[in-house]
């Protein structure tokens, strides 16, 4: 098989009008999908960061209930205490001692007092946070559901398209190979350059089929040579004659 140093002109404008064609071709299924691959990947990212929330929220939670439970526990030992000093109050021998005693009481019953509104403000906390849970959990469901459509639809695509579009993208290969770097560099940069993804176009009506500006008689004559490789000076893309681009096919 020859170089890429080996082909001629021509040889290397029928290559990029094939290339050109056979992108067209996969632009062509991309447009089937539209931008369903990136709702997909969008909603993906979203479900991912809404499940994270409701770990947090659910850890949260967790934490505020372990909170209680020792809130809880703080409540027992004090009314353990509390029933002690009582029994200890009934064999009291003075003053001192009483009020000693009641003084403790007195401070168990406020570490009781204060726990409890410990436990009430945590617990009305559980009920703001089991809220925004809930509403978390609707906005996954939600999202899931819109997802397994996009994806169901996506998938049909990809299924009615497989076969085209590896066959495409394999001609475009093929057709790569026939180019140099510099001029498939300079083609890249032409079809990210514009929406419909034209980089080579045919002269039509005696203008450029990309941007329609008339390009001059001389410059006709000397595509229609394929002498040399020759571009808009409008809008940069390669221009080749009617003849030879609708002589490459790409099916």
């Amino acid at each position: 098989m020859a170089s890429v140093k080996d082909f001629s002109v021509e040889e290397k404008l029928s290559a990029l009008i094939r290339l050109q064609k056979t992108d067209s071709k996969l632009d062509e299924i991309q447009i089937l999908k539209g931008e369903l691959p990136i709702e997909v990947s969008d909603l993906e990212d979203e479900i991912t960061g809404l499940h994270a929330r409701q770990t947090r929220i659910e850890e949260e939670i967790n934490g505020i209930s372990e909170f209680i439970e020792k809130k809880k526990e703080i409540i027992k030992d004090a009314e353990a205490l509390v029933k002690k000093y009582e029994k200890q109050s009934e064999n009291v021998k003075n003053n001192r001692e009483f009020e000693a005693i009641n003084k403790e009481m007195e401070m168990q019953n406020l570490e009781v007092e204060l726990a409890n509104k410990h436990i009430k403000d945590a617990n009305e906390e559980i009920a703001e946070k089991a809220k925004v849970l809930d509403v978390a959990k609707k906005q996954i469901g939600s999202k899931e559901s819109v997802l397994n459509n996009k994806k169901s639809e996506l998938e049909k695509i990809i299924a009615d398209t497989e076969k085209e579009e590896t066959h495409f993208k394999s001609m475009s290969d093929e057709a790569r190979k026939a180019l140099v770097e510099r001029l498939l560099f300079s083609y890249d940069r032409i079809r990210n350059n514009y929406r419909n993804g034209l980089a080579v176009v045919s002269v039509m009506r005696d203008s450029c089929g990309g941007c329609f500006n008339a390009i001059p008689p001389q410059k006709q004559s000397e595509i229609k040579q394929h002498k040399k490789l020759i571009v808009c000076e409008n809008c940069g893309r390669i221009l080749v004659d009617p003849d030879i681009h609708d002589a490459v096919d790409a099916k």
